[in-house]
């Protein structure tokens, strides 16, 4: 790989780290590409020395688990979806997160979405290469750590990212290899966000289309992470501790492992379940429901196995949509005052990951800006 002597340079008299970062990105062929190139050591621009001292093998009594919610029979039986909305509320305050089990989509739509973030992945660089970017006005970009330059460490992992709505992609600017299922995959997952958002609406006592109606399914954005196995997985992470911003965010994963997140000051892995979607609650939804419903901490293991494949899609306000969102009317009381001020969703991510002191690099929700 180009530059890759410089890359792996660890001596702290030599380090410079701007032109290292450079020198990684200006290769465009990733952390795959680090891989390939025969590394048998992390660069240092990926050695994350807070992880390296901190606790990386989750519950180890394993006395947590993510709960796990079966949506089989939920337009059918009346009293069946109301101990589902029970089941989603209680996940949402108490956890943040959960699996859904027999959601309808396709067994083989899934496997073939996963394939096909893996066969962008692996394809010949010099075709993959034709869509790596940092503009983020194009429809996909595939690049490695969307925050390179801003954040303290970089992340073992490449990303494909890919704006389906508000309006269809141009075809044309998808990568053909992947292109059709991207659509079919994101069809059936706007399908399903807007069954979870309607049993999140009434599980915190509202219609079920509120949200919808709030504009919260306004925009998606499709990640497919590629997370090749790492010769030092102790010394690096494939993605830093952090809370999502948007209102929710449904993720695909293989069988790999290693997604964790923080219940009760410790790390729990959400096991891989065959068929499953996780979907997790994002700061914005925490601030619309006035703290009821919690966005947490969760981070992803580097591993020296792999890669491992993830597809996260998140549901996100319109892309300028000038809407101001604060906590939901109706969800208000004297005894349940406003805990945060409006903000448009634009304004929240500025605060996150552009203020002078972004609070998305620290690994914390920028939600402590907005309280009144």
């Amino acid at each position: 790989m180009a530059s890759s002597s410089k890359i792996q340079a660890e001596g702290v008299s030599t380090y410079d780290r701007i032109s290292e970062l450079k020198a990684f990105d200006e290769s465009k062929t990733g952390v795959k590409g680090i891989v390939d190139a025969g590394a048998s050591k992390v660069p240092r621009i990926f050695i994350d020395e807070q992880s390296e001292s901190c606790d990386k093998s989750g519950s180890a009594d394993y006395k947590f688990t993510i709960p796990t919610i079966d949506f089989q029979g939920i337009d059918k039986d009346p009293s069946l979806r109301r101990e589902i909305i029970r089941k989603v509320g209680n996940a949402c305050e108490k956890w943040g997160f959960l699996q859904v089990v027999n959601h309808g989509i396709p067994l083989k739509i899934l496997g073939d979405m996963i394939d096909g973030i893996r066969s962008f992945h692996e394809q010949d660089s010099d075709i993959k290469k034709e869509f790596y970017s940092r503009d983020e006005t194009r429809t996909a970009i595939y690049h490695s750590n969307f925050d390179l330059y801003r954040a303290p460490v970089a992340n073992w992992r490449d990303s494909l990212s890919c704006v389906m709505a508000p309006r269809p992609p141009n075809l044309d600017g998808l990568p053909a290899v992947c292109r059709d299922i991207l659509i079919e995959y994101c069809d059936e997952i706007r399908k399903f966000g807007m069954t979870v958002f309607g049993l999140i609406s009434e599980a915190l006592g509202l219609k079920s289309n509120h949200m919808i109606e709030m504009g919260c399914a306004g925009g998606l954005n499709c990640v497919g992470h590629y997370y090749p196995a790492c010769p030092e997985p102790e010394r690096t992470l494939g993605l830093s501790k952090h809370t999502d911003s948007a209102f929710i965010t449904v993720v695909l994963q293989d069988q790999t492992g290693g997604l964790q997140v923080l219940h009760q000051d410790q790390w729990v892995g959400v096991n891989p379940i065959p068929g499953a979607l996780i979907v997790n609650i994002g700061d914005m939804l925490q601030l619309i429901s006035n703290d009821k419903f919690k966005s947490v901490h969760h981070r992803v293991l580097s591993k020296n196995a792999g890669p491992r494949i993830s597809v996260a899609c998140v549901f996100r306000a319109q892309g300028k949509d000038r809407r101001l969102y604060g906590p939901i009317k109706e969800l208000l009381s004297e005894e349940n005052p406003p805990v945060y001020r409006e903000t448009t969703a634009n304004d929240y991510l500025k605060v996150k990951f552009v203020h002078p002191k972004p609070e998305g690099f620290k690994g914390t929700s920028a939600l402590e800006h907005f309280k009144l």
